[in-house]
């Protein structure tokens, strides 16, 4: 049988002309074309391509006509017989498959090896113990590739013999041992088999190319590209190529050098244009990685290295990288191999390289005139400058992993075990540094929060309360580490095998989600120069603002730090958890007249005046989004039994009657119970009291400033403009009482947060009384899927693994839900109040794929927490470049 017509391979020389065929011939080959371009040289070969089309069967036999003449070329060019037993040509069959795309196939070195072929390369050898290496690495390989033998049976084989002969090593074998050894190898195949090894070259070389093509194929690694982002029909190129003599180390009685090596343009952790690499003398390409001896240094440092074995070939292999490194406008990295003095380049790809050596690559790169700014900006993953605002775990260090969450909020911290947050803030003020441990966090944990170096927690998903919280605090969060179990009575926090107790130390990896025992060593952040450049650059670049989530002034001093162009969320009810607002708020909710609250919310007013202030003269005539209360007040009262019993005796009540007011105030659902605007509805006082307290901070401001500043007050939860306007009210006399007390004129703007499907849909009707919009997009995910954030991370992977979703909504838009309502509320709002301000202020606002989506709707900010302000200032950068390239080529066609 033959592979259908439509399916049949497309046969393409090693040549420049790769270069131009990414899309057909995948990354690897590709690069091999451009070093081809670039007049570098490279093994010679050929490519087949497979079109993975719908239906088509790459199981199939290839027939041997379609790569015979190519291989006959091949051995032309090489001088080299291929099967043959004297000068035998060896084949390297790789996959190649598009950059970013997961490819799990494993490469078959050596074919072409035989009983007659490997004592052949044995001849040729300035040292014949790597021809046999090879042969043997060989066979396991192919084994396992193409027979799907597992190779720990070779190694069992090659260690039993290593014990029968005495040696302590295989860099020991010699002579016949080393003839012995790889016969005692074929047998394994044939016992695992039922069959011999084959020994015909040519069989070789198409059992390997279907065993590839199968393998790609396979249901198996269909679901891996899917659940890594990719399609599961990509195509597939297989490279065949000849193999380097990095072994014949020997010329006309003359030793020569010969190896195989790796070498990159750059240093890896800070990006400077260092050339480094190392080599590994008279080895193949797979010898270096088996390290059966010491590699060598590609400059001279002292002792011997590449640089005084074979100096020609250091030279070019250096002019080499930099001729690749402008090509290619990135770092490089390139595996190489010197035959009989001559050098050869097997492949090249990017370089990998972190954060801080990617900022300075590009840098560089616009300084020399190789990449526009505007390409610059485009290198960079937003997300990717995580590494440098937050603290990392030493890469040296060891780690002892406990157990693994889901990494919330990045950056590393170790600290006391500790369970309560009341407990936390008492240690950390006796200079304690503590990890707050709870299943998880709830709003009146804030104070245990911010005393806190870090937070773990077994519930919760990435947008859980405690990640939230952390992100915004920056600090380090591990949620959802459900293999854990918490006794906080007993004080012990059980892992598998372990049990740890209160006070014991544990390190948070929150880039990874892991949990370590003991003290980790970390290093600290790094904000270099071209940090700095790069945003500089970013904020030149983008259209929409960029605004940070805030409520303390430390957070505000941070969030300028970062580049905030304001606060466009500062969540109020956080500022009541502090010191005596907690017991004023407590009086409140505690009293049965009107009056009497209102008595209570003047103990608290003055308090939250200052806070106010605070924000605005740091914010220095900055926008600041206040948004009035929002959460159900059940969760300012206490909840155990001690905690209940202090509160009444600091309140001087009842503990019945505390007990009977938090009974009364437990909701089912209190996400969509009585809170927001429903709760300013019940108890106006309140909505009276932080609109005072707002508008004495202004006059307070302008007093000491000269310059009043212009709060944006938000009304959280609203459904009609009904209940906006009832607020409303409250808000504008409340301004007018301020002004009338002291004689100073200001300007507000009062607006609105869309969380709610039926308020994006009546926008139109709300943007009436609105003179601003910011998308709460947290609880309209919420809202529109019908899905509670803090428990979805039990289910959600599963929905992103079948394709449900394209990825978890609550940490990228749903665009074409939630994006929908938001688009229709634009529209409308903007339809009805043409001057309608328009941002989002839930966590959405951090994540470069969602900012990319406000960018296209024409929204006016995107808010985040402070440490996510560098990320959505370069991500909004990028939008707006992408937007405009898109629009230029709409408008040239």
């Amino acid at each position: 049988m033959t592979i259908s017509r439509q399916a049949t391979p497309l046969l393409l020389e090693i040549s420049a002309n790769l270069a131009a065929e990414e899309s057909r011939v995948g990354a690897k080959a590709a690069n091999l074309g451009l070093l081809c371009k670039l007049g570098l040289p490279v093994p010679p070969g050929f490519v087949l391509t497979f079109p993975m089309l719908s239906g088509q069967d790459l199981t199939s036999e290839i027939s041997r006509n379609w790569i015979a003449e190519k291989l006959q070329r091949l051995m032309q060019k090489q001088q080299r017989g291929f099967g043959c037993g004297e000068r035998p040509l060896l084949l390297a069959v790789r996959a190649s498959v598009a950059a970013g795309v997961p490819n799990p196939l494993e490469a078959v070195l050596g074919i072409g090896l035989n009983d007659a072929t490997a004592a052949a390369l044995a001849t040729e050898s300035a040292d014949p113990r790597f021809a046999y290496d090879s042969y043997r690495r060989f066979i396991q390989n192919y084994a396992h590739v193409v027979l799907g033998d597992d190779p720990t049976a070779f190694e069992d084989v090659q260690t039993l013999f290593m014990e029968e002969r005495g040696y302590v090593s295989d860099s020991e074998l010699r002579g016949a041992d080393s003839v012995e050894l790889a016969q005692r190898f074929k047998a394994q195949v044939l016992s695992n088999n039922g069959e011999a090894f084959v020994d015909d070259a040519a069989s070789q070389l198409t059992s390997t190319i279907l065993a590839l093509a199968r393998a790609w194929a396979a249901p198996r690694a269909r679901t891996q590209r899917k659940l890594q982002g990719a399609r599961e029909d990509e195509s597939l190129a297989i490279i065949v190529q000849a193999m380097v003599y990095g072994t014949r180390g020997e010329r006309e009685g003359h030793i020569v050098t010969c190896g195989a090596g790796r070498a990159v343009s750059r240093h890896p952790q800070t990006g400077a244009a260092q050339f480094a690499g190392e080599f590994l003398p008279q080895s193949l390409g797979t010898d270096r990685q088996l390290q059966l001896k010491p590699t060598l240094p590609l400059q001279n440092g002292g002792g011997e290295s590449l640089q005084t074995l074979a100096p020609h070939c250091c030279v070019e292999l250096r002019e080499g990288l930099s001729r690749l490194e402008l090509a290619f406008q990135d770092a490089v990295e390139v595996e190489f191999a010197v035959e009989q003095g001559a050098l050869w380049y097997l492949a090249a790809k990017p370089a990998r390289r972190s954060t801080a050596a990617a900022l300075q690559l590009v840098v560089d790169l616009e300084r020399q005139g190789v990449l526009s700014r505007e390409a610059a900006l485009l290198r960079i993953d937003p997300l990717s400058l995580d590494q440098l605002l937050h603290a990392s775990i030493d890469p040296e260090s060891k780690r002892q992993v406990i157990a693994s969450g889901l990494p919330a909020s990045p950056g590393a911290v170790s600290g006391e075990i500790c369970f309560e947050a009341e407990e936390a803030r008492r240690l950390a003020a006796d200079g304690h540094r503590v990890i707050l441990v709870r299943p998880e966090t709830l709003p009146e944990d804030m104070r245990g929060l911010h005393a806190a170096e870090g937070v773990l927690t077994t519930r919760g998903g990435m947008t859980s309360h405690a990640a939230v919280i952390a992100r915004g605090m920056g600090k380090p969060c591990v949620s959802g580490a459900s293999s854990l179990r918490i006794d906080a009575a007993a004080g012990t926090l059980t892992a598998p095998g372990m049990v740890l107790r209160r006070g014991d130390i544990i390190t948070l990896d929150g880039s990874t989600g892991q949990i370590l025992k003991g003290e980790v060593e970390t290093r600290p952040p790094q904000l270099s120069g071209n940090f700095a450049t790069l945003l500089t650059w970013a904020d030149q670049c983008r259209r929409m603002a960029v605004r940070a989530n805030a409520e303390t002034v430390e957070d505000a001093r941070l969030a300028l730090h970062f580049g905030a162009e304001g606060i466009g969320l500062c969540r109020s009810e956080h500022m009541f958890f502090e010191g005596d607002r907690i017991i004023a708020i407590r009086e409140m909710i505690l009293a049965d007249k009107e009056r009497d609250r209102r008595v209570a919310l003047a103990k608290a007013l003055p308090l939250l005046r200052a806070d106010f202030a605070a924000l605005f003269e740091v914010m220095a005539g900055l926008p600041v989004t206040l948004r009035l209360l929002d959460p159900p007040l059940h969760e300012f009262l206490p909840e155990g039994s001690a905690e209940i019993e202090a509160v009444a005796r600091a309140l001087n009540v009842e503990t019945t009657h505390l007990r009977r007011r938090i009974q009364d105030l437990r909701e089912q659902n209190p996400m969509l119970g009585h809170r927001g605007v429903r709760l300013l509805l019940s108890y106006p006082e309140i909505a009276d009291m932080q609109a005072r307290a707002i508008f004495e901070a202004v006059a307070q401001v302008a007093k000491a400033t000269g310059k009043p500043p212009i709060p944006e007050i938000m009304v959280p939860l609203v459904v009609s403009r009904t209940e906006l306007d009832l607020v409303r009210a409250r808000i504008d006399q409340a301004a007018a009482d301020v002004q009338k007390d002291t004689g100073l004129e200001f300007h507000y703007r009062v607006g609105t947060m869309i969380e709610l499907p039926r308020a994006a849909l009546r926008a139109g009707d709300i943007a009436q009384s609105a003179e601003f919009f910011s998308f709460g997009t947290n609880d309209l995910t919420q809202t529109t899927f019908g899905i509670s954030r803090d428990d979805s991370s039990r289910f959600i992977g599963e929905y992103t693994a079948k394709g449900i979703f394209a990825q978890d909504p609550f940490v990228s838009i749903d665009v074409d839900g939630v994006g929908e309502l938001i688009e229709i509320a634009a529209e409308r709002g903007r339809k009805a109040r043409p001057d309608l301000h328009l941002g989002i202020c839930g966590e959405h606002g951090g994540d470069p794929a969602s900012i990319g989506f406000c960018e296209g709707l024409g929204l006016d900010y995107v808010s985040c927490s402070p440490y996510r302000v560098p990320i959505a200032r370069l991500a909004a950068a990028q939008a707006t470049l992408r937007k405009l390239s898109k629009n230029n080529i709409k408008s040239n066609s």
